[in-house]
């Protein structure tokens, strides 16, 4: 059995159901859907998302990515999206495997395995790579000590550090984030201290000083990273959060809208409108008559 179809196999029989599974192995988790979903907002962190079968899209901001098993995608940054599986049937699931990239094994790799020539700016928080052979086979070995879980402690992080080096050899976005001094990892460090306080207000020159940029200078890299500046970021996680208060804890949209940081319930209404389509209150309404 090729490895593509070993993998399928492995996450078919270790992820039996749809939705998401953790997994003994710390950073892994696989993914089923037995059919096409639709968008629903998600916050990536930095990850690598191999998809063995079925197809995928992904929009940050007006920018949509669509991925499959010939193509891996990566998220160099915590990035708020639009994720919909777009190609799925009970007979043909939508599989994929969700491996946390981890920064400390990631920096060590490229000391070791230094970059030809200069860093340049950074990209987008979003990559697409042809999936090779070796990450292929690589990923097969991970979900296979699924099947010997004595095997875990010792082995999986020897596959995972050579899914990273893989990954660090192939990936543009990738090594920028090994990159203690890159414009990316700069940006991280503002996109984690957004994250960390959304529901308050900010000044944009605070943000530039946590980057170590001057303002123009991190307003260019945020949006080529993000395709959004730093308020619009903002705005996305905290309109997905006051979506989940609303469909998961019966708020009502002014009650979500003031626990995300929201002054205006009209202004919020607008943003809401804007990124979801509907209204707070209809939006939320259908999101729970829809779920099973």
């Amino acid at each position: 059995m090729g490895s593509l179809p070993s993998l399928i196999e492995l996450i078919s029989r270790h992820a039996p159901s749809d939705g998401f599974h953790d997994t003994p192995i710390a950073g892994v988790t696989l993914v089923r859907s037995g059919s096409p979903t639709v968008p629903m907002p998600v916050v990536y962190e930095p990850t690598l998302c191999l998809i063995a079968q079925g197809r995928k899209q992904v929009a940050v901001g007006t920018t949509s990515y669509i991925y499959d098993a010939a193509t891996y995608l990566v998220a160099s940054v915590d990035i708020p999206v639009m994720g919909s599986v777009i190609e799925a049937s009970e007979q043909a699931p939508y599989l994929c495997l969700v491996l946390n990239l981890d920064m400390g094994v990631l920096s060590d790799l490229a000391l070791r395995h230094p970059a030809d020539g200069t860093l340049g700016g950074p990209g987008s928080a979003i990559e697409l790579n042809a999936t090779t052979p070796p990450l292929l086979d690589a990923a097969v070995r991970l979900a296979g000590l699924l099947d010997t879980p004595a095997d875990i402690a010792e082995l999986a992080p020897l596959i995972i550090r050579e899914m990273l080096y893989r990954l660090l050899m192939t990936s543009g976005a990738v090594r920028q984030m090994a990159g203690a001094d890159s414009r990316l990892s700069q940006i991280a460090k503002a996109i984690a201290w957004i994250r960390s306080h959304y529901q308050q207000s900010c000044r944009i020159e605070e943000i530039a000083d946590i980057a170590g940029m001057s303002r123009s200078t991190l307003h260019a890299h945020f949006k080529a990273v993000t395709a959004m500046s730093p308020l619009e970021f903002r705005s996305q996680l905290r309109l997905q959060e006051a979506r989940r208060l609303m469909v998961a804890h019966a708020f009502d949209a002014a009650g979500a809208g003031y626990r995300v940081g929201y002054d205006s319930p009209s202004q919020f209404s607008r943003d809401y409108v804007r990124l979801f389509g509907l209204p707070p209150g209809k939006d939320a309404e259908r999101l729970r008559n829809a779920a099973p």
